[in-house]
Order: C-alpha cells, then sequence, then structure tokens
C-alpha cells in the first residue's frame, strides 16, 4: 500500500534497521505497529487499521463495535464530548486512548491512525471528517454525511483531492435487497420507472415546538460548548442531548436527514439518479391553542411532504419522487393486497413504472414485485455482487477497503455516491425550511382595529423551487439560498478543499 501523504520524511528513508528500532519503542503503546509506518509497500502480518472514532456512545458505540468485530481493525483513540456516552466504548476498549476534542486527538495523534469513524450530531460531521481527509485519513460518517448541502459537496470533492477511502453509515446500499431491487429493475420487469414514493414513521422524537426557556445544570460530564462546535450558541436546556437534537434546525436535520440516506437511497441507487431539478413542499401545522398556529422555524416541523424531480437521463424519463413523514403514506397500489404489508409496515419506497411496481422497506430490506405472487413466478439472474455479510457487511468492507488502499477495491456508499444522495436529501430540507420565510405585512390600523395584530406572507410557499445543482443555487427564490450554506459559530471552520 503506498504511503499516506502525511508519512514522515524519516519514515519514507529508514533503513530495516531504523524501522526495527522504531517499532520497538512504539511496542509500549502500540500491540501492533500502524501500517503507514511500515514502509512503502509493506504489510503487517496482521494487517489491523488503527481506527479513531469521534462520537463513542450512541451509533458511535455500534459502529465502533462493527469495525473491530471485522477483526482487522483496532480501536486505538476514543474521543467524546460526554463522559457518560462514551463509558461503554471506554470499557470494551480499555487500550483505547480517550479524549474530548477531536481537533486535539488529531494534531497529537495523527501519525498513529489510519482511518477516523465520525458519529456525532449533524451539525458538526462536515469539520470532523475534513479534518481527517486533510491528514490523509480513510473516514467512515454516519449518514446523513452532512448538515448542508455546501458541506456534502465539499466533502465529496475533499475525499477525490485527498485519495481517502470513504463510506457513508448508511449500511442498507451494502444490503442484498438493494441488489435485487436493481437485477429487477436491469431485467425490464418494471418497464421505465417514472414516480417513486419514499414514506417514514418518524420523527420519534419533539418536533414542531418552542425552544425551552428553562435553562438547565450542564452535566458535569458533558462539555457542552465542544457539543455546540459549529452551531450558534445557545444556554443548555434539558433533553436536548443525546437524542432531541434531531428536531432542532441547528444542530439536526429532522426525518428526512434522519431516514432519508436509508429510504431514498433504493431509488437513488436502482435508477440512476443525480441533482434534482427542482422541489416543492408543504409542512404540518402546529396549533399552540384552539385558534393560533405556533411558528416555530428553529425546530424541524412535526411532518412533511416533499416533490422533487429528477431529469431524464440514458434515455429514461424523467422520475417524480415523492417525500412523506410524519406517518404520512402514500396511497396503496392496487397489486397490494389488504392485509399485505406495505414497506416494512412504518417506513417504504414504492417504485411505478410503465410495465409494473416493486417495494421495499428500510434500507431496501424485503424487496418485493407487485403484486407478491410475482416473486415466486419470476426468476431474475443474479448480476451484482453481494457484499459479504450483506448489510451488517458495511463495516467489514470499508475497513477491507482501507487496508487495501484508495481506488484498490470497491465500497458501497463512497462520497461520490453519498454526496449527491445525501444532497439531494438536503434539497427537500431546503424547501421545507424555505416553506417558513416569512416576512411581515402592512397593516394599517383602523377605526374599528387601531391596534391589529401582525399579519404575514410566505413567500416561500406554493412555488416550485428551480434548483442548479452544479451551482449549488436556487434560481427562483434567492431568499432560499441562505440554507445551501450556514454561518459557523466563530472559531470554525470547514476549510478549503
Amino acid at each position: 500500500m503506498p504511503l499516506k501523504k502525511n508519512t514522515p520524511p524519516q519514515a519514507e528513508n529508514s533503513s530495516r534497521r531504523q524501522f526495527i528500532k522504531n517499532a520497538g519503542m512504539a511496542a509500549a503503546a502500540f500491540t501492533i505497529v500502524p501500517r503507514f509506518v511500515l514502509g512503502n509497500g509493506y504489510v503487517a502480518p496482521s494487517d489491523k487499521l488503527y481506527v479513531a472514532g469521534i462520537g463513542a456512545g450512541g451509533k458511535g458505540e455500534s459502529d465502533i463495535a462493527a469495525f473491530a468485530k471485522s477483526g482487522k481493525a483496532e480501536i486505538a483513540y476514543l474521543c467524546d464530548v460526554d463522559d457518560r456516552r462514551a463509558a461503554k466504548s471506554v470499557a470494551a476498549f480499555p487500550k483505547a486512548k480517550y479524549f474530548k476534542d477531536f481537533r486535539t486527538m488529531l494534531d497529537k495523534e495523527h501519525k498513529h491512525i489510519d482511518a477516523v469513524s465520525v458519529s456525532t450530531p449533524d451539525h458538526n460531521h462536515a469539520v470532523q471528517a475534513m479534518a481527517a481527509m486533510q491528514l490523509g485519513k480513510h473516514v467512515y460518517v454516519q449518514k446523513p454525511l452532512t448538515h448542508d448541502i455546501y458541506e456534502a459537496r465539499m466533502l465529496t470533492e475533499a475525499a477525490k483531492k485527498y485519495k481517502v477511502v470513504t463510506q457513508m453509515g448508511n449500511q442498507g446500499s451494502s444490503g442484498d435487497g438493494v441488489r435485487q431491487l436493481v437485477e429487477w429493475y436491469n431485467a425490464g420487469l418494471l418497464g421505465d420507472v417514472h414516480t417513486v414514493y419514499c414514506w417514514t414513521n418518524r420523527p420519534v422524537w419533539p418536533q414542531g415546538i418552542e425552544w425551552s426557556t428553562q435553562k438547565a445544570q450542564v452535566p458535569k460530564e458533558l462539555d457542552w460548548d465542544l457539543w455546540l462546535g459549529t452551531a450558534p450558541y445557545k444556554e443548555f436546556v434539558d433533553k436536548l442531548v443525546p437524542f432531541n437534537w434531531r428536531g432542532w434546525w441547528d444542530y439536526g436535520t429532522g426525518a428526512l436527514g434522519d431516514m432519508g440516506c436509508h429510504i431514498i437511497e433504493p431509488p437513488f441507487r436502482v435508477l440512476g439518479l443525480k441533482y434534482p431539478t427542482d422541489v416543492t413542499a408543504s409542512v404540518g401545522s402546529v396549533y399552540v391553542d384552539e385558534f393560533k398556529r405556533g411558528y416555530f422555524p428553529d425546530s424541524c416541523p412535526p411532518s412533511s411532504y416533499v416533490i422533487l424531480t429528477f431529469p431524464a437521463r440514458d434515455g429514461k424519463p424523467p422520475v417524480k419522487m415523492h417525500w412523506m413523514d410524519g406517518g404520512i403514506q402514500p396511497e396503496r397500489p392496487e397489486e397490494l393486497g389488504p392485509n399485505e404489508k406495505m414497506g416494512d409496515g412504518g417506513n417504504g419506497v414504492l417504485f411505478i413504472g410503465t410495465k409494473g411496481k416493486m417495494m421495499c422497506g428500510t434500507y431496501g430490506m424485503l424487496p418485493s414485485l407487485l403484486p407478491t405472487t410475482k416473486n415466486q413466478e419470476v426468476n431474475v439472474p443474479q448480476t451484482i455482487k453481494r457484499v459479504p455479510g450483506s448489510a451488517e457487511g458495511h463495516y467489514a468492507q470499508w475497513v477491507e477497503a482501507c487496508l487495501a488502499g484508495y481506488g484498490k477495491m470497491e465500497v458501497s456508499s463512497p462520497f461520490e455516491i453519498a454526496g449527491p444522495l445525501t444532497e439531494t436529501v438536503l434539497m427537500g430540507n431546503l424547501a421545507i425550511r424555505a416553506h417558513d420565510i416569512r416576512k411581515p405585512r402592512e397593516v394599517k390600523p383602523t377605526e374599528s382595529n387601531p391596534n391589529p395584530a401582525p399579519q404575514y406572507d410566505y413567500p416561500g410557499r406554493n412555488i416550485k423551487l428551480l434548483w442548479d445543482g452544479a451551482n449549488m443555487k436556487i434560481t427562483n427564490f434567492d431568499e432560499a439560498n441562505q440554507f445551501v450554506k450556514r454561518e459557523y459559530r466563530q472559531g470554525w471552520t470547514l476549510g478549503k478543499v
């Protein structure tokens, strides 16, 4: 494997004698010497990948455990802003050195790290992944890849520039289900697909609510300033961490951001979609009392309905993709029996073509032709290689690819695929947020109404937003472009690719 760019010059020129000396000195800290210090083309007998986990609790905990389970990854470093969340990972990997600030960890230990896993709240994904890639580290980043469209584009470009192995944490992209869907589509069973419905029963956390005015004591184990990271400073409030941040735009990306990379990925892959050309959105209302609708633009809505249009490609017709969350579901297809489950019961995808229909659940699981009797009648040859372990093999696949080196092995969700997919998901969020842009309307007092209540216009509603994907810009409603790229809190930067 070629040396990474950050390899110290002395490591490249060291003699075998110097290498043995250096390896012996490092033995006290590492049972196995990190691969990149072994010299150009040298592969350690154990072939271990030294991984640093940024985000060691929750999903980060399971991600780290899955890398270790591959048998070829050494969890060498752990980083989390909340000691409570990290406790199980710290206990599981007692040899791993622990940090609270990922910047300190990368600054001090980057010479001993091969790859970095990022599993933190959405608003900090990009800065953490970019910092690792700029040091030549392979990265695994939880879905959604980023919080903003601009960030997704920058990470996609960075992966190419720094020549690192990348993978987004949408494990369904490694599953057998999505490959079965592709094979059915390629066999012509559906004809030309023109409409896709995607839906989820999320959110399962509060959305469409007012920010709490009740201040709370910051737990001693939590570094609140580091948790906020790129987001605007706010006083700590109870019940925001470790999970309910998903419903606030400063930190999360709502139901669409949470589940979209799992549910939109199958049609994105099956149909070979890229950037949408336009988007419309409507959202569920929130009433704070019997007569007044709540207006909480900092909070994601309780439900939304988004329609994205994808252009014709390679002789295939344009595609309309419908996204529904908050429990909204599309009309049941006539071909589905009255007692048959649609999708997986709470989430799903429905493909509608000129010759047939098919559906699946979350992660592309439970693939099925419609009517379901076709599944026993149709026998399409397997043409796509399966990932060992299916969706669970997503983690080991990335580890193996990192060990092989950039460009040597295929992964299911590299940033060249995950980036545009994430941009599509976040385009839906842009439309949702544009829906709540409001401007005061002039209301003149009258004799009968000397103190009129404020009234507003909502210019982002009831219009189709036109998207210039190449330039990341809405062309017909400039106010919406504020959601393409947000301003980071002072002291934080993504840096240049």
